[in-house]
């Protein structure tokens, strides 16, 4: 039986999380997941080719039908190892640029990090990052959700000290640099940006 995902008028990142969370249940052999924009039909596509799905793309109106199917010979090589990951973040917006955009990718990059399950550990603040974790935070929803999961949520004491906002800090603990990174550098993989 195929397992249908409607992510029609969804924004990224939530076609991949649904589509994703379709592929580990445990009918997700079979799948179409049903996207309405390019840029879904993109990124539900690569995520799988990843995860060693076979598919095929039907045009239906201005709708993408992405059929997949798992190869059975493929399913043993997507066993994934319990991964130690601490990620260092060095600002409070997601890239250079627009800083509206990169408010705006933050929020998606943190609600994503809410979907990957198990392998976060730690996820590291430093400089003007230390902004997403006081209050009035748009992200502060995203990272209770992530400590309740288990992620050590940590924030420069030296920053927020700079910052004159260490007594607004409402999520996660004090850290100093080297305690940072220790984590970093003993984590299996350690993710910068």
């Amino acid at each position: 039986m195929t397992k249908i995902v409607d992510a029609r008028g969804l924004n990224c990142p939530q076609p991949v999380i649904l589509t994703k969370k379709a592929m580990e249940s445990e009918d997700g052999a079979n799948l179409t997941t049903i996207v309405n924009n390019k840029t879904a039909l993109e990124n539900v596509s690569k995520l799988a080719q990843s995860q060693g799905y076979n598919f095929e793309v039907e045009e239906k109106a201005s709708d993408f039908h992405i059929h997949m199917n798992k190869d059975l010979v493929n399913a043993e090589k997507d066993i994934k190892d319990d991964k130690d990951i601490a990620i260092l973040v060095k600002s409070q917006y997601f890239g250079e640029g627009d800083k509206e955009l990169g408010e705006i990718l933050m929020k998606s990059f943190l609600y994503s990090l809410n979907e990957i399950e198990g392998q976060l550990k730690h996820l590291i603040f430093m400089n003007s990052a230390v902004f997403l974790g006081i209050e009035g935070s748009p992200v502060i929803d995203h990272l209770q959700a992530l400590e309740e999961k288990g992620v050590e949520i940590l924030s420069c004491g030296t920053c927020l000290d700079f910052y004159k906002v260490k007594d607004k800090l409402v999520v996660g603990k004090v850290t100093n640099m080297y305690t940072a990174m220790d984590i970093l550098t003993g984590a299996a993989k350690g993710i910068t940006f």
